[in-house]
């Protein structure tokens, strides 16, 4: 599993004329399930979203994590965080989990982190759709539930 960790001022997500999605300062989180990933995969992911500690401290030091910070998440299924571009032009895609493996992970992560007592709203999984965002900081962190970074 894969996340790009961005920290927000603000952040929403489109898909067409509505929002489905929206929050104030917290997380915005780009997730990608991989073919292998399981149920571990989204708790370790849950657990470092939750954990990592980017909003800054009475010192503006980054030592809060976003419940500390009093943020929100919102997490957005993104399968190309899976491309392979080293080869070509075009990316592979291979190595992304099929559609229903995917979605169901995306929702375990997601109810991961509202049992930890964080407010999460969600974009569409398998939509296109139009991300906005104001990065604070700014700050991005790159997850890897197999460790690769």
């Amino acid at each position: 599993m894969r996340a790009v960790v961005q920290r927000v001022a603000c952040a929403s997500v489109r898909v067409g004329d509505r929002v489905v999605g929206a929050i104030g300062s917290g997380l915005a989180v780009l997730l990608g399930v991989a073919r292998d990933d399981d149920d571990r995969d989204a708790a370790w992911m849950a657990e470092k979203i939750a954990n990592l500690r980017i909003f800054r401290d009475e010192d503006g030091l980054m030592n809060r994590d976003v419940t500390a910070a009093g943020g929100a998440i919102l997490l957005i299924s993104q399968f190309t965080l899976l491309g392979d571009a080293r080869k070509g032009r075009r990316p592979s895609f291979a190595s992304a989990a099929p559609e229903q493996r995917a979605r169901a992970l995306y929702a375990l992560t997601g109810r991961l982190l509202e049992q930890r007592g964080l407010s999460v709203a969600y974009g569409e999984f398998g939509a296109t759709m139009r991300v906005e965002l104001i990065n604070d900081g700014p700050v991005t962190i790159l997850l890897d539930s197999t460790r690769l970074f």
